[in-house]
């Protein structure tokens, strides 16, 4: 019930930015935020694997305060980059994915805006990349269930427009070949969307 609270207040979130395209994770719970909002904007959910959750392996499920008693525990809490889950991932592969999927994506889509339904810990490598943020310290990105972050592609240039949004984004505007250079408008989030007018060429401008 508090998920479907949850997917709706995303559909006021994002009720007037100009989607173009709607990817998600495989996997149901995402899925399942996805589509109310695609069946508002009467778009299709593509399935994109690149997104999805982490590979957690054997820890897949476990009681955290279990977990926590582990000595592994904490080389997961101070030296994640170099872990990997028993018969899982490591974080350097989730990020590797997800940064790959983002650029794929975004060159599919030039001049589009796009939104990327995926998870907590996938969001937070992906943008720990783009913010330059080693992976160690990926944790201190803080993305919320159901929240919202954007990315924007100016010129091939990234940026990081908004984390973690929990209120409705300032709206997207792309401008075209004809206004500005190329610019494109991506979103990694874990349900996505838009940033402020930063002055730069493509960017998105914030409402008046």
């Amino acid at each position: 019930e508090r998920g479907c609270r949850q997917a709706q207040a995303l559909i006021g979130y994002l009720k007037e930015q100009p989607v173009d395209a709607i990817y998600s994770s495989p996997l149901d719970r995402c899925l399942e935020t996805a589509q109310p909002f695609a069946a508002d904007r009467g778009l299709p959910v593509n399935v994109e694997s690149g997104v999805v959750e982490v590979d957690y392996g054997t820890w897949q499920g476990a009681d955290l305060r279990e977990l926590s008693k582990l000595p592994e525990w904490g080389q997961v809490q101070h030296y994640p980059s170099i872990f990997r889950f028993p018969g899982g991932e490591t974080l350097r592969e989730v990020q590797a994915r997800g940064v790959a999927t983002i650029e794929q994506l975004r060159a599919t889509h030039p001049d589009q805006v796009i939104a990327v339904f995926s998870h907590g810990d996938v969001i937070r490598t992906v943008l720990a990349h783009y913010l330059g943020v080693p992976l160690d310290l990926f944790q201190r990105i803080a993305i919320a269930t159901a929240s919202v972050s954007v990315l924007g592609f100016f010129d091939g240039r990234p940026m990081v427009l908004g984390v973690n949004y929990l209120a409705e984004p300032p709206k997207v505007e792309v401008k075209k070949h004809d206004e500005a250079p190329q610019g494109a408008q991506e979103q990694a989030g874990q349900e996505s969307s838009q940033g402020p007018d930063l002055g730069l060429p493509g960017a998105p401008q914030a409402p008046a």
